[in-house]
């Protein structure tokens, strides 16, 4: 980042915040030359991706869909919007070079993240997306996965 006074390129982050709506991080920083002080904002780059789902129908990517669906898997369990931020940014890392996936490539990817995480939530996960019916599915997918 570069110092708006001086142009130097080493600053330090001194305050970091999240904007209300979630989309922006507005961040302090100072210049360790000239010790000006300065706001940076940060937003979120739109990703120009398809999803391809089970059924064949297509839709574009939805970053709050899927921000929803990894709540639902924490549900009753500890989960920061720190965290939250941090699996949705590993996952969309992923996506940055691709204009269509299929949603089971994508449900890998965030299974990948919780599997690290909360084995609870990896599971839960899993679960909502493959339909489990039974409880064999249930053992089936840990004997494999855990």
């Amino acid at each position: 980042m570069y110092c708006i006074y001086c142009w130097n390129t080493d600053t330090k982050v001194l305050d970091s915040r999240l904007s209300e709506d979630g989309s922006s991080i507005k961040r302090r920083r100072e210049c360790l030359n000239c010790s000006n002080r300065f706001n940076t904002f940060e937003k979120y780059e739109k990703i120009e991706l398809t999803i391809e789902k089970k059924s064949g129908k297509i839709e574009d990517y939805n970053r709050k869909k899927l921000e929803e669906s990894i709540q639902k898997a924490f549900n009753k369990r500890n989960l920061s919007f720190k965290k939250l931020d941090l699996i949705i940014s590993q996952v969309e890392s992923k996506l940055l070079n691709k204009r269509k996936i299929a949603s089971e490539e994508l449900a890998n990817y965030v299974l990948e993240n919780l599997k690290e995480i909360d084995e609870s939530a990896y599971i839960r996960y899993a679960s909502a997306y493959n339909n489990f019916k039974t409880k064999e599915d249930y053992l089936d997918f840990i004997n494999k996965n855990l």
